[in-house]
């Protein structure tokens, strides 16, 4: 049965990151998909220019309305924009408990838009990042919700995950991608069990719009048709390092042009 899985993200109108990314990448790796839309984006390659928004209450009437109606296999969260909405959500988490729970700590856009409010931090920590199944932090993410300055090597984002695993998370994803002069993307797993190291060459390309919000999305799509997390990773790193490879064939914008998510099928 093809997996039915629920994006609670913003909306990018340029279509390379947010929901419609979310969306596109269900698609593109066999799942349906289905959206709750916590805030409106003005935004484009070059920038986001302004954000609405929506009332908290109204994010929980949509996420009512697709768990009342339809099995969600799982689910991810991406821009939540203030406390009100992660409150929301935390409730809607708590009383239909989706099997597979992916957190994106989005705070900031790459064009260093705030898409958080930063008070929201604590709240984000406090209320959602129990709940989640696995939390993808970069590492200016992690270090915003542990309150410590960025990690600069493998051995902080580890020290780092550790930390966020006595915060409650069930299991983090540590992106390396904000790693300095380093050839390869290293990314670490890190649960109760241990920690698994998962890597891949850097692609040579500015077009990385939308990347955290695809793999996010990635795992989310993957983790009913997977074992566990550990090929869930594997295959959504996978999926993405191909979307970067083809995004030049894209030509969209001026600015950071987004990821190719139809790659394989184009």
């Amino acid at each position: 049965m093809i997996p039915r899985v629920l994006t609670i993200a913003g909306s990018d109108c340029s279509g390379g990151a947010g929901i419609q990314a979310d969306l596109k990448t269900f698609s593109a790796l066999g799942a349906y998909g289905m959206s709750v839309i916590t805030a409106l984006t003005a935004q484009n390659t070059q920038g986001v220019h302004a954000v609405s928004a929506v009332a908290p209450d109204f994010v929980r009437a949509q996420c009512d309305a697709v768990f009342d109606d339809i099995r969600v296999d799982a689910m991810k969260c991406g821009m939540l924009a203030n406390a009100g909405i992660i409150h929301a959500v935390a409730e809607v988490v708590a009383q239909w408990q989706p099997r597979h729970f992916v957190l994106d700590t989005v705070m900031i856009a790459k064009g260093g838009h705030a898409l958080l409010a930063p008070e929201a931090v604590g709240a984000l920590r406090e209320r959602l990042l129990p709940l989640a199944s696995l939390v993808t932090p970069n590492l200016p993410e992690a270090a915003a919700l542990l309150g410590c300055a960025v990690a600069r090597d493998e051995e902080g984002m580890l020290r780092q995950g550790e930390q966020l695993l006595q915060q409650g998370a069930q299991a983090v994803l540590m992106k390396g991608g904000h790693l300095a002069d380093t050839q390869e993307s290293p990314d670490w797993l890190v649960t109760q069990a241990g920690a698994l190291r998962f890597c891949s060459a850097r692609v040579a390309t500015r077009h990385t719009h939308g990347t955290g919000c695809s793999l996010s999305a990635a795992l989310c799509a993957l983790r009913p048709q997977r074992d566990g997390w550990s090929q869930s990773i594997v295959d959504a790193k996978a999926w993405l390092d191909g979307a970067l490879a083809a995004a030049e064939q894209l030509q969209l914008g001026r600015g950071i042009g987004p990821v190719h998510h139809f790659h394989a099928w184009w």
